[in-house]
């Protein structure tokens, strides 16, 4: 999303099943509600004091009160939010990111109330569902009127892990000359070592090695002789962390343990099965009798 000051703001949608839980858990209070006014209107006997005309106005003011009024003003007091997407931690935004207000909830109440699950749709919320599948961002018809969307205010918990030197390639790491190396290929790389436990093993090799051909472009000097990629790619990495936090002048592995409860490492070299020998895309050149993978010519 783009906010009104050209910043670009990345939002978690809610999707049809949390959204369907959380309107669930709001129609049933309502519900409760409904009952619960309709049973002391009757067990007192106010409603049969009234002609028919009038107890008609009254239902119609109650039906009002609690199907409009109550999520009109709950979304306008909490920002956005009601009883069941604080249960499911969803919050309805401006399409600009921004906190709704009065208007924007009164448009979202109305036409949840006509179109999207009540008169319209004879109370089956047909038309709701349907567009909120057709949306590409979720979005049902009140939302399309107030200029809003669905977000999930939950989002997983980053932690931060550590990449580990492979011992046999502590003495070679200190030499290495980092500065051409990228930052984002450098983040492709960490984002690679962290997540290689849940990857297919020849998918992991391969994109390993290609990784490592990649770094390969812009560090120097070549590694030694039968390095797996895996074991290049975490030397190349956590010497460039060392290096970063000599420069801040702070110890960057106390700062993730105390600030971002790191996990244990998925990532250790002493625990990896050595890399398949890699098939690099570079200009064809002699193989290394030794293994590992071929540098760029």
């Amino acid at each position: 999303m783009i906010t009104g000051d050209a910043v670009v703001v990345e939002l978690r949608l809610a999707r049809l099943a949390s959204r369907a839980v959380a309107f669930a858990i709001d129609l049933a209070l309502m519900l409760a509600v409904f009952l619960l006014l309709l049973l002391l209107g009757t067990a007192t006997g106010a409603l049969g004091e009234f002609d028919t005309a009038l107890t008609a106005a009254l239902g119609l003011g109650v039906t009002l009160t609690v199907f409009v009024a109550y999520p009109v003003t709950i979304e306008t007091l909490t920002r956005g939010r009601s009883v069941g997407k604080i249960a499911l931690g969803l919050r309805v935004v401006r399409e600009d990111g921004g906190p709704i207000r009065f208007r924007q909830a009164l448009a979202r109440g109305l036409a949840g109330f006509i179109i999207d699950f009540g008169i319209l749709s004879t109370g089956t919320g047909a038309i709701g569902l349907l567009t909120s599948l057709a949306s590409s961002r979720g979005r049902r018809v009140g939302d399309m009127l107030a200029g809003t969307v669905v977000v999930r205010e939950r989002v997983p918990t980053v932690t931060a892990v550590e990449i580990l030197m492979p011992p046999p390639l502590a003495g070679w790491a200190p030499s290495l000359a980092l500065s051409q190396l990228p930052d984002a290929l450098a983040l492709s790389g960490r984002q690679f070592l962290q997540r290689v436990g849940d990857l297919d093993p020849q998918v992991r090799a391969s994109l390993g090695n290609s990784l490592a051909g990649q770094f390969a472009t812009h560090v120097s000097p070549a590694a030694p002789p039968g390095t797996p990629a895996e074991d290049y790619l975490a030397a190349v990495l956590a010497e460039r962390r060392r290096r970063e936090g000599e420069r801040l002048g702070t110890d960057l592995r106390g700062v993730a343990r105390a600030g971002w409860q790191a996990s244990p490492p998925p990532y250790s070299p002493a625990t990896l099965p050595p890399s398949p020998p890699p098939t690099l895309p570079v200009a064809p050149g002699p193989a290394d009798p030794q293994g590992g993978f071929t540098l760029p010519r």
